[in-house]
């Protein structure tokens, strides 16, 4: 078993990655079912929670179901923080993590996020007034370092552990790589292996199959691994990964019922979170990722980009059952990380 404090996860467990605009609680219920093993909320901003920011305080909720659960934190200043870690606690989360990873403009630009990587102080001292302000675990995700110049994890991983966190998650690329180029885990085997680290080490970046997830795990030794990207339209990596770390053998791809069934428990849940009108607009994005690999579904995934009743839809993804009834899948987790970085472009 891998301990965070008083949490107990299994061994080697799986963890889902905070995703802005991804991870929420519908997203994070179908990921749960899959295998997930420890989740996060999306990161919330501490200057918008001590503003009481309505979009900062919905990324609060989870439900009973979702534990253990973290709630993400990010901020460059220790005050707010501080305030913003009380305000999560009381919430009761299993933990608080903070984000020192998000590598986008707006976040790092203004001294928070990865940017928080170009001053070590600055980030033991923001590390510190959490870890003092909560009775909760703390725990931090974050990077590399700033650029290939500044790779300064392993001193970040002593001097964190130093001042009291409980887990590192380590994405192996700087910020100034976003998410581009091969992850690098070198650096996250070596602060997983320094004698002086005593806190578990999760690794992230890159995993999107069961081959790989079992390569790292045995070249690296880290505590368990981060899933983010290979999740998205496909929360069945998850138990892909663990079936096949237990057993050596692939689970079968998920059927074109299994597809359907997770699209529509997506869509319910977002539906009853948000409301009618928002949980419908929102899921419209997630259709082409659960439908992929799929011959000549643009027709189908048009309606549901369209239609703005829940029965609508539902009619549409009965259709969709019935049609492929019996399509055989490839393992697609990698050619939806490849499609989802497409779209990005």
């Amino acid at each position: 078993m891998v301990k965070i404090d008083t949490i107990i996860l299994p061994d080697f467990p799986i963890l889902l990655a905070p995703m802005e605009d991804v991870s929420d609680p519908p997203f994070r219920a179908v990921c749960k079912d899959n295998g997930a093993d420890l989740m996060y909320s999306e990161f919330i901003s501490s200057e918008g929670l001590i503003r009481n920011a309505i979009k900062s305080k919905v990324k609060l909720d989870f439900s009973e179901e979702e534990r253990p659960f973290g709630i993400q934190i990010f901020g460059g200043d220790e005050e707010a923080l501080s305030l913003s870690a009380k305000i999560c606690e009381a919430v009761t989360p299993d933990l608080i993590d903070i984000n020192f990873g998000c590598p986008v403009k707006k976040v790092a630009l203004r001294g928070a996020g990865a940017g928080v990587l170009k001053d070590i102080d600055l980030m033991e001292r923001l590390t510190s007034s959490v870890v003092k302000s909560t009775t909760l675990p703390v725990t931090v995700k974050t990077r590399l370092g700033w650029d290939d110049q500044t790779r300064n994890i392993e001193e970040v991983a002593e001097r964190l552990q130093d001042v009291g966190i409980k887990a590192l998650t380590i994405h192996g690329r700087t910020r100034t790589q976003m998410y581009k180029g091969e992850a690098d885990w070198t650096l996250i085997g070596r602060v997983k292996n320094n004698p002086r680290i005593h806190i578990p080490i999760f690794g992230n970046g890159d995993i999107e199959s069961p081959e790989k997830a079992l390569e790292y795990k045995n070249r690296y030794g880290v505590d368990g691994i981060m899933i983010g990207r290979a999740a998205i339209g496909y929360p069945w990596i998850f138990n892909e990964i663990k079936y096949f770390l237990k057993t050596g053998n692939h689970l079968p791809p998920p059927t074109i019922e299994d597809r359907v069934a997770v699209c529509r428990k997506h869509l319910f849940k977002s539906v009853e979170w948000k409301n009618p009108i928002v949980g419908i607009n929102e899921m419209r994005r997630h259709y082409a990722n659960y439908l992929k690999g799929l011959p000549n579904i643009k027709e189908y995934r048009n309606k549901l980009v369209t239609l703005k009743t829940v029965e609508e839809i539902d009619e549409v993804l009965y259709d969709i059952e019935k049609t492929y009834s019996g399509f055989t899948f490839e393992k697609s987790a990698i050619e939806l990380i490849n499609y989802h970085e497409k779209c990005a472009v």
